[in-house]
């Protein structure tokens, strides 16, 4: 007897080692739809296994079950096989488990051997990413009798997750369920984790009440340790509310998620979120900080950025946020974006800088409207011949929107060219349009009058 027993004592290490075939780093995605383009929460990659069940080393529990020792020959059978698998060498494991199981025949196995012996196969399997056989030889190891009720658990706990992984969450979520109500009788906490993935499972069965509280318990209990819950329980938490329409309870959570994980997604959804609030002036701020922060790296992001400074009427930075895009290229130099920037710059006082985008704009695009209001800008800068050569072009070019503009426009850059026959008669096409009738008349009674000044210096 004594030299039975120490052989048993020689083998615990492999034994722990057995039991920790349960600790697999497989790694399942547990998607989330879309809902905006503002709010797309991550959840990120949840991994596989009982270690991650709790957060904190838990005293384990004197089991009360008379568990049968684990025999040497057995044993070193086993050994074997777990030597094969690390060594990825799973038809050679599989085939020494199957001749374990056989020669020495299940009724002579006891229920821990027989336990070992599927846990073994599980591992394979689940290594292989054989989901429906893991799950089999998992299930066969907890039903057998008096084996040591934590091996029992973290197995049920395995099963569960194994169940979300073949996306039965039904099936996932009660056996959570089970593995909870255990936890409970041993008086042990089940950690942040598994409340975490049992949130994850309801919200699989769109029971997004339930996977509210569960996931704010999770991050509760880390919070409450001084801990930084998980980024993907945020992202989950987050969407929940942003489910509920709690856009105030939203825009927290991102204020609280930035704080230890900085990305883009998190103040671009943060700028959204300020913006349905009605808080511009932040919903820019944030803007800013991803800008300066460099993740804007697309046109789309800039040009957005570039249109919140323009409504907070700073359109000096929208000008340097475009200008320096479209020389680096992160923004098209097309027709429409060199426009924005030329009324950027134009908006920002800038006139000089202005009218170079401004030109550069008109003469990539085929219609008239950019050549009307880079006649507006020469006309700004006194460039009144430039002025008249634009909106000439901006007729031949057509499909002006406000063509009584233009030739209100026309009619003043000709008459400080000393066109006066040019701007009367621009002035009486502008004088058609009920908008601007008024000013037209006004025109040209000034210009009446002015040369009738002239005539009288003359005489």
């Amino acid at each position: 007897m004594s030299d039975y027993h120490s052989s048993t004592k020689a083998m615990r290490p492999v034994l722990v080692k057995l039991g920790c075939s349960l600790v697999l780093g497989v790694a399942t995605v547990l998607a989330m739809p879309v809902v905006s383009t503002a709010l797309q929460p991550l959840l990120g990659e949840q991994s596989i296994g009982v270690a991650h069940a709790a957060d904190k080393k838990e005293k384990p529990k004197r089991s009360t079950r008379r568990t049968p020792a684990i025999r040497a020959k057995i044993y070193e059978k086993l050994n074997e096989a777990q030597i094969a698998a690390d060594e990825k060498k799973y038809s050679q494991a599989i085939s020494l488990l199957n001749e374990l199981r056989d020669k020495e025949g299940r009724n002579s196995l006891n229920s821990y051997e027989l336990a070992n012996l599927y846990n073994m196969y599980a591992f394979i399997y689940f290594t292989q990413e054989k989901y429906d056989l893991a799950l089999d030889a998992y299930r066969n190891v907890v039903k057998q009798p008096d084996i040591p009720e934590a091996m029992e658990l973290n197995t049920k706990y395995t099963i569960a997750q194994l169940y979300f992984v073949k996306e039965d969450y039904k099936n996932g979520v009660n056996t959570l369920l089970e593995w909870f109500k255990a936890k409970k009788e041993m008086q042990e906490d089940p950690g942040a984790g598994a409340y975490a993935l049992l949130s994850q499972g309801y919200y699989q069965l769109k029971d997004l009440d339930r996977a509210l509280k569960y996931i704010e318990v999770a991050i509760d209990d880390y919070t409450s340790r001084g801990k930084v819950p998980k980024e993907q329980w945020w992202g989950l938490q987050r969407f929940l509310y942003y489910e509920k329409n709690d856009i105030k309870r939203v825009t927290a959570i991102l204020e609280e998620t930035l704080k230890h994980y900085q990305k883009k997604a998190y103040w671009l959804q943060l700028s959204a979120m300020y913006n349905e609030l009605k808080m511009e002036s932040k919903s820019t701020a944030a803007m800013e900080t991803a800008y300066t922060e460099g993740v804007l790296d697309n046109d789309k992001e800039l040009i957005n950025m570039a249109y919140l400074f323009l409504s907070q009427e700073v359109p000096y930075k929208a000008a340097k946020v475009l200008d320096k895009g479209i020389k680096k290229g992160d923004i098209p130099a097309t027709s429409k974006n060199l426009e924005l920037l030329g009324n950027a710059w134009r908006q920002a006082q800038e006139l000089k800088r202005a009218i170079p985008e401004m030109e550069k704009a008109a003469a990539k695009s085929d219609k008239g409207e950019l050549w009307s209001r880079l006649g507006n800008i020469y006309l700004d800068n006194d460039e009144f011949d430039k002025a008249e050569k634009a909106i000439e072009n901006a007729f031949k070019k057509g499909d002006l929107k406000r063509p009584d503009t233009a030739y209100l426009v026309l009619g003043m850059a000709r008459f400080n060219l000393q066109e006066y026959e040019g701007a009367k008669k621009a002035f009486k096409e502008a004088a058609k349009s009920e908008k601007s009738k008024d000013y037209a008349t006004q025109w040209m009674a000034f210009m009446a009058k002015e040369l009738e000044r002239q005539a009288a210096l003359a005489d």
